[in-house]
């Protein structure tokens, strides 16, 4: 096992106006699960590839240990890496692919039936050694593959969306099945996916990236409760949390017809801005008995059994069918929401309200 070192490591590509990942700084601990994770095309995937040694690293460096394996052929890092694809050779058997590298590396026969074995035993399948990858499902493809980085026994795993072409039930069995197996081997792990439900879910600590530059690096439940910009408040959470823009009043901050609470404190570090974006959580909303909080006009009701989406729009900011208007999602937990059509009161405590700069996008509170 190892740690893992990105610094001021820059990949841009040839042709390309700005880098694929742009000095990127990430310290990754002995054992340690980490999750990469932002949309289409925001650089995780080639941070993925610049650690394992098949994207090139422009400037900067990248260690694993105390190696620096910035300029070091793939074969020489000690990593595994598990595909999107699965990789598999559909002329080998389960057995003979788990243990291919092995083969390749001269390991001897006993030893590698002993690992493969070993490891075929800890996924489930010590039954399926025989059989070729095309008689298998994507779950068995995919621990497989897990199967054959296991029993390399390598400082580091990397995993690049290896859950993305599991229907959803499997994948969420199978994200477990992996947190368990990470858990137990106790390997340095780099994950990277595009789903932030499996970000969260999974990792010891989350890394969230745009446009090939870091956002922020926190434990899952840190980057939802105290999110450092809107980037990131926006994209962890689903549904995501509600951002709307009002005007700065006495006490807060004025929506629709409704003034959110903002301390004076917050209102000060905005330096003089009128217009700030508030955000609020769908659960941290509740229905009030009373004329206090937003007043939202219902549009869609959504009902899950255990609890119900509410989505509207603010009285006052356009019409509740008005694509363009603020929209904002409410969680409640009554097995009766109202009707679509109804108008309702939300209510939100000061503790839960988030504030952040519209102009520079960080955060205020």
């Amino acid at each position: 096992m190892a740690t893992v070192s990105f610094r001021e490591a820059t990949r841009l590509f040839p042709g390309a106006e700005r880098p694929a990942v742009d000095r990127f700084s990430l310290e990754i601990g002995d054992g340690e699960f980490m999750v990469l994770v932002g949309p289409s095309g925001c650089g995780k995937s080639t941070s993925l590839r610049m650690l394992a040694g098949l994207e090139e690293v422009n400037s900067g460096s990248v260690w694993i240990g105390d190696r620096d394996v910035t300029h070091l052929p793939p074969k020489d890092r000690d990593i595994a890496m598990v595909f999107q694809n699965y990789a598999l050779y559909p002329h080998m058997t389960v057995g003979e692919n788990m243990g291919f590298a092995l083969k390749m590396q001269n390991v001897g026969k006993e030893e590698r039936e002993q690992r493969v074995g070993e490891a075929a035993k800890l996924l489930g399948l010590e039954e399926f050694l025989n059989r070729k990858p095309k008689a298998l499902s994507g779950g068995q493809r995919q621990r497989v593959a897990m199967g054959r980085a296991i029993v390399r026994q390598p400082q580091v795993f990397l995993m690049d969306e290896p859950l993305s072409n599991l229907d959803a039930k499997l994948r969420v069995s199978t994200r477990t099945q992996i947190t368990a197996l990470q858990t137990r081997l106790g390997v340095t792990t780099v994950y990277v996916t595009h789903d932030q439900v499996e970000a969260m879910t999974m990792g010891d600590r989350v890394a969230v990236m745009k446009d090939g530059i870091l956002q922020q690096v926190d434990s899952p439940l840190a980057l939802y409760d105290t999110p450092r910009n809107l980037f990131v408040a926006s994209f962890i959470g689903s549904p995501s949390m509600n951002l709307v823009s009002g005007q700065v009043t006495e006490g807060g901050v004025l929506v629709g017809d409704t003034v959110i609470p903002v301390s004076r404190e917050v209102l000060g570090r905005a330096g003089g801005e009128q217009v700030l974006t508030v955000g609020v959580r769908p659960e941290n909303f509740e229905l009030s008995e009373t004329d206090e909080g937003i007043a939202l006009d219902i549009a869609v009701v959504e009902q899950l059994g255990a609890d119900s989406y509410l989505y509207g729009t603010p009285t006052g900011t356009g019409a509740a069918d008005d694509l363009t208007a603020p929209q904002i999602v409410a969680r409640i937990t009554s097995r009766r929401p109202p009707q679509v059509g109804a108008q309702v009161r939300l209510a939100v405590s000061p503790d839960y309200v988030h504030v952040f700069s519209p102009t520079t996008g960080e955060r205020l509170s």
